[in-house]
């Protein structure tokens, strides 16, 4: 059989991609190795972030840079070997970082999200998974006063992009959060229209399922290799060979795997993050999510228990687990919250497609026709992938972008 567009990728980019395209009756397979909703969008945090209107640059102040470099950090971590391997791509991260670059950046960056929730609702809609979200917002927590009044005044400007919050005292806080120790904090900013997720794996399951009744197909298949011929695309699994018109790579972290052996090589790095489930019990429940802005990490109430999410690890993809970062996480988690049974005997570990300019790659490739790119969204699939999948889909059968999409083509690392 052959399709009209095949993407490759399940999960949350891929799967809204796909979605979007069977919506406007495309003909659309959904390939990966493992079924929608079992990697990354499985163990991320559970927000759509509509505040997220500013990206994280590189360190290039001294005091942070001097900060990180003893690898102890709860934020972020590195492996030299993943230093070593990523050095260009880190080098041109760093490059962006100027305060310059980066106000440009975001400028670009918030033309994406500022449709965020109105695009998953969407879909939520349409896949009637409301039962999963919560819409009154999370919680940033602050330890320093110096913080938290830079946090204010960037939440007063964010305000001009339509990012609602208010600002809690401790008192307002404990209210808010009565089962919570907030010895040591000062304050937070409560961002009111981002969204909870109650489990992450799911919603991006109730889209696929949603894409397979309106006649998408989906295959839990290992892609081994790419042709375009004359009449279009050859995607080889180990299982099947399937054919297609078009065809969308969006598979996240793996991307750059599958489009090397075409002549491409875009400066994408992974970047690693890590949670935990503890079992909820009367003493720990929590109503929002809580981000512990000086230590970056994020503790949120899920279906299968209180999550704990770590910040970033900088290392490769196939590197072994190392729960050292997660374990000073939860040290200073257990001092906020009673946590006490964990759910998994394991930790899961999950990897971010990061691109050195902090923006995703979203747009036709240059080398081959009817080849489109979705992938190096970093730590936002999650909130950004029903918005990409109506901007590939608005891009494959040319209909007006609802956004400039130049800032994020292939192409501007092409030189």
């Amino acid at each position: 059989m052959r399709y009209e567009v095949i993407v490759i990728g399940a999960g949350m980019v891929g799967t809204s991609i796909a979605w979007h395209l069977q919506k406007n009756n495309s003909n659309v397979l959904l390939l990966d190795k493992k079924l929608p909703g079992s990697e990354t969008s499985y163990g991320n945090a559970g927000l759509i972030q509509r505040e997220a209107i500013h990206t994280h640059p590189f360190p290039r102040q001294l005091t942070e840079m001097i900060r990180v470099l003893p690898n102890q950090g709860t934020d972020i971590r590195y492996r030299i070997p993943a230093i070593l391997r990523y050095h260009q791509a880190l080098l041109q991260y760093w490059k962006y970082s100027t305060p310059a670059s980066v106000k440009k950046i975001e400028s670009e960056w918030q033309t994406l999200i500022e449709h965020c929730t109105s695009e998953h609702q969407t879909m939520i809609s349409a896949s009637g998974a409301d039962e999963l979200i919560t819409r009154d917002g999370w919680l940033q927590l602050h330890r320093s006063e110096e913080t938290f009044k830079e946090a204010q005044a960037s939440a007063i400007d964010a305000r001009n992009q339509g990012v609602e919050h208010n600002v809690l005292n401790l008192e307002q806080l404990k209210a808010m959060e009565p089962r919570a120790n907030f010895d040591g904090f000062v304050g937070a900013i409560h961002w009111l229209n981002s969204w909870q997720v109650s489990n992450p794996s799911s919603l991006v399951k109730a889209y696929a399922k949603n894409f397979q009744e309106m006649q998408g197909t989906i295959k839990e298949t290992d892609v081994k290799e790419i042709v375009q011929d004359a009449e279009g695309w050859k995607i080889i699994t180990d299982k099947d060979t399937y054919y297609s018109d078009k065809l969308v790579i969006a598979a996240g972290p793996w991307s750059n795997d599958l489009i090397k052996p075409l002549g491409y090589n875009l400066p994408l790095f992974p970047m690693r993050g890590y949670h935990q489930h503890f079992k909820v019990t009367e003493k720990n429940t929590i109503h929002h999510s809580m981000f512990d802005m000086d230590k970056g990490f994020v503790m949120g109430p899920m279906q299968q228990g209180i999550r704990i999410t770590t910040g970033a690890e900088m290392t490769t993809m196939n590197a072994p687990k190392n729960f050292g970062q997660l374990q000073t996480v939860l040290k200073l988690a257990k001092k906020i919250l009673p946590l006490e049974d964990a759910v998994e005997s394991e930790a899961w570990a999950g990897s971010r497609p990061c691109m050195p300019d902090m923006k995703p790659v979203i747009g036709p490739a240059d080398k081959h026709d009817k080849l489109w790119f979705a992938f190096g969204h970093s730590h936002q699939g999650f909130t950004l992938g029903p918005m990409t999948g109506r901007l590939v889909e608005e891009m494959i059968h040319e209909k007006p972008l609802l956004v400039d999409l130049a800032p994020f083509s292939a192409q501007r690392f092409s030189n």
